[in-house]
């Protein structure tokens, strides 16, 4: 377990990118306007995800137990759904699963670019400090000690 968290952890820091802070504009499963700079001051785990990609399904459950730990202090979840299904039916799917998180549409297909980089394939997450810059960004499955040690890592001190 814990060869496979540090391997995780090395997974995701291998993709750190350094950029001047970014902002981007998402619609809600409500219709309302999310912007990235809406979290300004805490980290933001932006995570593309899509109801037929079994690793996504299996990560909520890590991703739930983040945003309900640090959602009022340091960090929030911020699920980017990817895919053309009906509102609706993601709407479903996330209460079904107890998403507790913002969830936000995205337009873009696999392998379009992102306001974060180029998606390669899904769940993607991409890490964005407080400060509003993209560090890091990894394909695959992360979990909550994997996305807490990075921001402890990565924190100013």
């Amino acid at each position: 377990m814990l060869r496979s968290l540090l391997v995780a952890a090395s997974l995701l820091l291998s993709s750190t990118v350094v950029a001047a802070p970014i902002d981007a504009d998402f619609v809600d499963l409500n219709g309302k306007t999310v912007k990235l700079s809406d979290f300004r001051g805490k980290w933001v785990v932006v995570n593309y995800w899509a109801t037929w990609c079994p690793p996504c399904i299996k990560e909520i459950p890590e991703l739930v137990s983040f945003h309900e730990v640090h959602a009022k202090k340091d960090a929030v979840v911020l699920g980017v759904n990817h895919q053309e299904d009906p509102v609706a039916e993601v709407k479903k799917f996330a209460d079904d699963r107890f998403v507790n998180y913002p969830v936000v549409r995205s337009k873009g297909k696999l392998g379009s670019g992102t306001p974060f980089g180029t998606l390669k394939g899904l769940p993607t997450t991409f890490m964005v400090t407080p400060e509003g810059e993209l560090v890091a960004a990894r394909t695959g499955l992360v979990d909550q000690a994997v996305l807490e040690k990075f921001i402890a890592d990565n924190s100013k001190k």
